[in-house]
């Protein structure tokens, strides 16, 4: 694990001194979900019916507002380069740059679902299915558009092409995360869909680390 707890502290501090990188992402999830029932009739059965998709929406564009400085910095700086010919394996430094970027914009989007989810008429309980799906969901997000992230990070402007990568990609996880409430709501069982989200966690996170390190070997020339 050479590397990994170092590579994590540098991205935490980073990212607490770039707050605009932290803040803007979770100011648009909170605009959007907050306009919605604003832009509605204001029918409950309505607004369960969508909370929902709204929520997991607006966080997984959150979440790609976020991407596309995630190794941009350091390839404009050249740490990125320093860090491909250093002598260590780049699964765990890229590990601990995925669960930093994490920790700093999916996990307050985690933390407000429950709150913005109450906008919806949505019940407590469903409310923590709510929370917990976007938990298992929002690192798969993050893993999924880091792929994208490393391919074009030696673009100028690779926002709009990363948008292309990603997105295809994101539809699985957009299905079974927004379907644990809806599926809750109709009195069906979601552990299945729980576990399907976490074998789907768990392979993004033992393979997801591998692909972008790819990716950035790709898009630097190595």
């Amino acid at each position: 694990m050479t590397g990994f707890a170092p590579t994590l502290a540098r991205e935490l501090r980073l990212g607490l001194c770039a707050r605009a990188e932290i803040i803007n992402p979770l100011f648009f999830f909170l605009m959007v979900v907050t306009l919605f029932p604003l832009g509605l009739d204001p029918e409950p059965d309505l607004l369960r019916r969508i909370g929902p998709g709204v929520v997991w929406v607006a966080a997984l564009l959150a979440v790609m507002l976020s991407l596309d400085q995630l190794f941009r910095r350091d390839y404009e700086s050249g740490a990125l380069e320093q860090l491909l010919v250093a002598p260590v394996a780049l699964y765990f430094p890229v590990l601990a740059r995925l669960l930093g970027h994490w920790l700093l914009t999916g996990l307050p989007l985690v933390v407000l679902s429950p709150v913005l989810g109450g906008l919806f008429a949505l019940p407590a309980a469903v409310l923590d299915e709510l929370a917990l799906s976007l938990l298992l969901g929002t690192p798969i997000l993050t893993v999924v558009g880091a792929i994208g992230a490393a391919l074009t990070t030696g673009l100028g402007r690779g926002g709009m092409l990363l948008a292309l990568l990603v997105l295809p990609l994101y539809v699985p996880v957009l299905i079974f995360g927004a379907g644990v409430v809806g599926r809750s709501l109709a009195g069906y069982d979601v552990d299945a869909v729980f576990a399907l989200l976490g074998a789907l966690l768990a392979l993004a996170v033992s393979l997801g680390p591998l692909a972008v390190a790819a990716g950035l070997r790709i898009s630097s020339g190595d």
